[in-house]
């Protein structure tokens, strides 16, 4: 079968698996299998891309963060305020470091628009429009953050006419983090207003962020395909002898921040309903600084591990042993429409999952749907689940999966890639696919 080619913007496609870069490389390795061939183009990679991929990387000066520091003579490896001899705990007390230092970030504001990656959008526009102009391609695909992603599809669409759909890992000026000033929150409005007014397609990876999209953008149409897993990453393994509740990935102190489990196993522990002996809490990546103290101030010392900056790889063999997987999540009503990558991570552990913070939503219904776990809101009832999975480990040394499996393999790379495909084809007119024509969305 004659495949069709995709151009695929998009920044992040790092040699190393990294949570960014997951959707890209789903869509890259089963995409033509649904007969479309993907070449993807982005910035210059500190090593070698799969040879399985076909990737076309551009020359790339670095961030503006990057290059704003080499103006004044400073490391662009290295943080400002380290560079400045500014502490974290003076920092705290002045209120965000010296002035020098909320100089920078002021300036920031403004110098890092639309985000910190725009010095790439000339290289990128101008590698992409020679591979249209030396070879055939049927589509554009920009996949965003960061958002320079779109401004450069944009000027590709605008020179080559292809269809082009625009996917959103996150949303631009609608999502929780984008915290700006008003004024710059007013232009960029506009810019995503005017940049996106072209794209054939949009889509995103919950039906609440399509919903936001829709109403910002007045489309009729905003497709939803949710990110998944890769089922070749679906690996058995032994579990581990003790009671095991493993985290892998970033910590932000009230919002993805475990106080309420540690709170939870310590009372337990005091109430004689757990053994600290048989119980081990386990951290994979960064360790901030306040982990420490939290710890120690719920004296879980001799219960809780941190292994910080394990390989990707280590991260992946603790959660297939692990009794159970945390997932942690922000304690804000935006973050209902918002999936995080780990969650599909652990989906292909093939372990129970426990999901703590944030409003449930879309994460809740995924763990019901699939069985694979359960989202947790009060200290009481996370309290009567850990007794209940911790009586079960005493008794037949393990806690069991519940997942229906064929529900999680509807959250696979390859079934992603099978409504990208589909979306695809509809946008090029190509017959074939006409159910997608006839909903509203895509959904998995």
């Amino acid at each position: 079968m004659n495949k069709k080619r995709v151009l695929i913007v998009s920044y992040y496609f790092p040699p190393r698996p990294s949570i960014a870069s997951l959707r890209i490389r789903g869509l890259a390795k089963y995409l033509p299998e649904y007969g479309w061939s993907p070449v993807i183009l982005t910035a210059k990679l500190p090593a070698p891309p799969d040879a399985r991929y076909q990737v076309v990387q551009t020359d790339y000066p670095g961030s503006v963060t990057s290059c704003f520091k080499r103006k004044f003579h400073l490391s662009p490896n290295q943080g400002l305020q380290a560079q400045l001899g500014v502490s974290r705990a003076r920092q705290e007390v002045k209120g965000g470091g010296t002035l020098l230092t909320r100089f920078f970030e002021a300036a920031k504001e403004f110098i890092a628009y639309p985000d910190e990656e725009k010095e790439w959008l000339p290289f990128a526009v101008s590698e992409g429009h020679r591979l249209i102009e030396n070879q055939t391609f049927h589509a554009l695909i920009s996949s965003a953050g960061p958002n320079t992603c779109h401004l450069i599809a944009e000027k590709l669409k605008a020179v080559s006419g292809l269809p082009w759909l625009a996917d959103f890992r996150d949303l631009w000026t609608q999502n929780p983090y984008f915290t700006h000033s008003s004024l710059r929150i007013f232009f960029e409005k506009k810019l995503e207003l005017k940049t996106l007014r072209k794209a054939d397609a949009l889509v995103t990876v919950s039906r609440p962020l399509a919903d936001q999209l829709q109403a910002f953008h007045r489309r009729e149409r905003v497709s939803m395909i949710t990110n998944g897993f890769d089922p070749d990453d679906v690996v058995s393994s032994a579990l581990t002898k003790e009671f095991s509740i493993t985290y892998t990935g970033q910590l932000y102190q009230g919002r993805r921040d475990p106080d309420i489990l540690f709170r939870a196993i310590s009372e337990l522990i005091t109430e004689g309903r757990m053994e600290a002996a048989r119980i081990r809490i386990r951290f994979f990546g960064s360790v901030p600084y306040w982990l420490e103290q939290e710890i120690a101030r719920h004296n879980l010392k001799e219960v809780v591990s941190l292994q910080s900056e394990a390989p990707h790889s280590v991260a992946l063999t603790a959660q297939r042993e692990s009794q159970i997987l945390l997932l942690l999540s922000w304690n804000h009503p935006d973050e209902e429409g918002v999936y995080t990558g780990k969650l599909f991570e652990y989906l292909a552990a093939r372990r129970p999952i426990l999901a703590l913070g944030g409003p449930g939503g879309v994460v809740a219904e995924l763990l019901r749907e699939t069985g694979a776990g359960i989202h947790i809101a009060s200290l009481a009832d996370l309290k009567v689940l850990l007794c209940a999975e911790y009586q079960e480990f005493i008794s037949q040394s393990s806690v069991s999966y519940q997942g229906d499996w064929n529900a999680v393999q509807r959250y696979s790379h390859r079934e992603m890639a099978n409504k990208f495909a589909k979306l695809l084809d509809d946008i090029t007119g190509v017959a074939g696919h006409a159910s997608v024509c006839s909903v509203p969305d895509v959904r998995v």
